[in-house]
């Protein structure tokens, strides 16, 4: 957990950083010690389905000390299933005691109504449960898109956020530079970071290492800074970022082969390294 040191006026800011279980291929034991090692805080993953599994995660999670992030979401054909199901599964995240939970929520071609149905249930779940609940900017959810985002943001006060801005670079096929007002907002309502640098024509760039990518990638962490900037200017005291870099074939692919062009363990490594070098004053 690295903690920076508060500007005139504000509070400290602690920053915990957790570790993606996205294309996890070995047990839970192996993943948490890895992540321990690597010297993140926490890891960040969906609420196992099986029991057996979930005991496994919990067990390793506090054998190496981890914090734990749960992602959740919904399901349904029709609004009324979906508004069931994402309750359910909520209920069942904030019963796991989780440092906060991350949503999917909604769709795209649902009503503003249905969406805003669905995030005031997580509030409602949020505010009796005491875990905090923040809503994923994602495509295919209700914040697809900046200038969608935004509406909701206005109209929604106690709307938080988890910045995923890879995604609008992708949805608008831009580096959002016209939507600066929109953006702003959202920078000014995260309290949850992913980590994983996009581009116009996709959602992550093949390693954001290379040179080519050098705008890309301090774009992003100019947008990042905002983040940080926003939240010890809130007087706000925590705030958690995961490196979200993800394997094949999200990560991109040689033809016929089908192998990654890079490693995605090394790059959501070399992304937390560089954050926490960021932001440790």
């Amino acid at each position: 957990m690295m903690v920076l040191k508060a500007q005139e006026h504000t509070k400290p800011l602690q920053v915990s950083f957790f570790c993606t279980n996205w294309g996890m291929s070995e047990t839970w034991e192996a993943f948490c010690k890895r992540v321990k090692a690597a010297g993140f805080d926490g890891v960040e993953t969906w609420l196992p389905a099986e029991d057996s599994e979930r005991k496994e995660m919990e067990a390793a999670l506090e054998k190496y000390g981890l914090e734990l992030i749960l992602l959740s979401a919904g399901n349904g054909n029709t609004f009324d299933a979906y508004l069931e199901n994402f309750t359910a599964n909520l209920k069942r995240a904030v019963a796991q005691r989780p440092r906060l939970v991350n949503c999917h929520t909604g769709k795209d071609y649902f009503t503003f109504a249905q969406n805003e149905a669905l995030i005031d249930a997580a509030t409602a779940i949020s505010k009796e449960s005491g875990v905090e609940v923040v809503h994923e900017t994602h495509r295919g959810r209700f914040s697809f898109a900046a200038h969608i985002t935004k509406s909701y943001l206005e109209g929604l006060p106690d709307l938080s956020l988890a910045l995923d801005i890879s995604h609008w670079c992708n949805v608008h096929e831009s580096m959002l530079g016209d939507q600066q007002e929109a953006v702003e907002l959202a920078l000014s309502r995260t309290r949850h970071i992913h980590a994983r640098i996009g581009h116009p024509q996709g959602p992550q760039v093949n390693d954001p290492r290379a040179p080519e990518w050098k705008d890309v990638v301090q774009q992003h962490l100019q947008w990042w800074d905002r983040v940080v900037e926003h939240q010890q200017q809130q007087g706000n005291t925590t705030l958690t970022i995961t490196s979200e870099f993800g394997p094949p074939t999200y990560m991109p692919v040689l033809p016929y082969t089908r192998q990654p062009v890079a490693d995605q363990w090394s790059i959501n490594k070399y992304m937390f390294e560089q954050l926490k070098a960021r932001y440790t004053q």
